[in-house]
């Protein structure tokens, strides 16, 4: 039988935990260095080596607050979570998903733009907690240590002065409603989901050693940025040697710029960790097709494997279906659905036919592609 383990919380709160003999309160963690984390992240995720030796740190730093915290309640280290800045499908949510991967911890994607105030039609800012829970097979203490990434954060950025005479509900409010969660609380939680059951009796879970990383694209920064760094400049006196100089604006952003933009100081505050993954390159997509351990090409090669047959692409179809990929500007995750669309024909026929070999040429791209509609304007 299970024996019940009393655990004294945050804000004079008990809760009651079932903990088998043998079971830790306190999991085990195997602590990677940042080199070590760094070194891992390159094998799945190309280029963006500044975000990487920031989060490698942070993740690392965070980890060992956790166990400081333990060991040390009376002399405590504060929490840093982190604010990463970057265009969609250049790989924020990938870079922490695979520092999760790593550690094996619990890893939630939430989305901002579905979260709400409390007694709005939306979800709770609790529901973040929910997936994390769930990643953790509602190991309460596993999920005390997970990471929480919180996607598109510039969603709920500060309506503008005259935009709207109703409430902002999934803006400034939602900014304020995480402000806890974030910080460090315990927080009640419904295993299930609050709206659709609301009998359940709630779970606690103590935020304090959960890492939260809020990621967006926080289109138009650039333009906040330049103009504090004087860049723009009236007369004869204009000169391009910063422009050329600064080729990454958003290299440049700092916690008053995200102010600007619509985050209130207090949200900004509870993440003094900034960075952010740079514009993906023509190379960059092809690195991405060919390089990673489960890159695509990879993937599709193991795919027709199967079916005895031997795929290959040459340099000129890998740069096509690059150059597809900028022109739709949805990043590194619309690769995917262009390889796709290229292979079809051929993973339909391959089976029946016993093809043993198959090479993937320029006009083999351009003329798959150029028979849907969606790509007829951008190959």
């Amino acid at each position: 039988m299970p024996k019940t383990k009393k655990t004294k919380m945050n804000n004079d709160l008990s809760v009651n935990f079932n903990v088998n003999e043998e079971e830790q309160v306190i999991v085990d963690l195997q602590l990677k260095h940042p080199n070590e984390i760094k070194a891992y992240l390159d094998q799945y995720v190309i280029g963006q080596d500044e975000a990487k030796k920031t989060l490698s740190v942070a993740v690392y730093n965070h980890y060992k607050m956790v166990k400081h915290n333990i060991e040390h309640p009376e002399d405590p280290i504060g929490k840093s979570n982190i604010l990463m800045l970057g265009e969609t499908g250049s790989g924020k949510t990938l870079i922490a998903k695979t520092i999760a991967k790593l550690l094996d911890v619990p890893f939630y994607i939430a989305n901002a733009t579905s979260i709400t105030e409390s007694g709005y039609v939306g979800d709770d800012v609790e529901s973040v907690l929910v997936g994390l829970l769930r990643d953790a097979d509602y190991d309460i203490f596993r999920a005390q240590i997970g990471i929480c990434v919180i996607d598109e954060i510039d969603k709920i950025a500060k309506a503008g002065a005259n935009t709207s005479i109703t409430r902002d509900v999934s803006g400034v409010g939602v900014q304020q409603a995480l402000l806890k969660m974030v910080e460090g609380n315990v927080v009640g939680v419904p295993p299930f989901g609050g709206r659709k059951h609301p009998e359940q009796k709630l779970l606690y879970i103590d935020t304090t050693n959960i890492l939260f990383i809020v990621t967006g694209a926080f289109v138009g920064i650039e333009d906040i940025v330049k103009k504090r760094l004087g860049s723009h400049r009236i007369g004869f006196e204009t000169s391009n040697k910063n422009t050329e100089e600064i080729k990454e604006y958003v290299d440049y952003v700092t916690p008053q710029d995200v102010k600007t933009f619509g985050m209130i100081p207090e949200f900004v505050g509870r993440f003094p960790i900034i960075t952010n993954v740079n514009k993906l390159s023509k190379e960059d997509f092809v690195r991405i097709l060919t390089e990673p351990k489960d890159s695509l090409v990879h993937q599709y090669q193991l795919l027709l494997e199967e079916d005895g047959c031997k795929l290959t692409f040459t340099k000129e179809a890998l740069e096509k279906i690059a150059d597809t990929a900028i022109n739709l500007g949805t990043g590194a995750r619309g690769l995917r659905n262009i390889v796709e669309t290229v292979m079809m024909d051929y993973m339909y026929d391959i089976p029946a036919t016993n093809k043993k070999k198959l090479t993937i040429t320029e006009d083999i791209v351009t003329e798959k592609l150029s028979t849907k509609c969606k790509y007829k304007n951008v190959v």
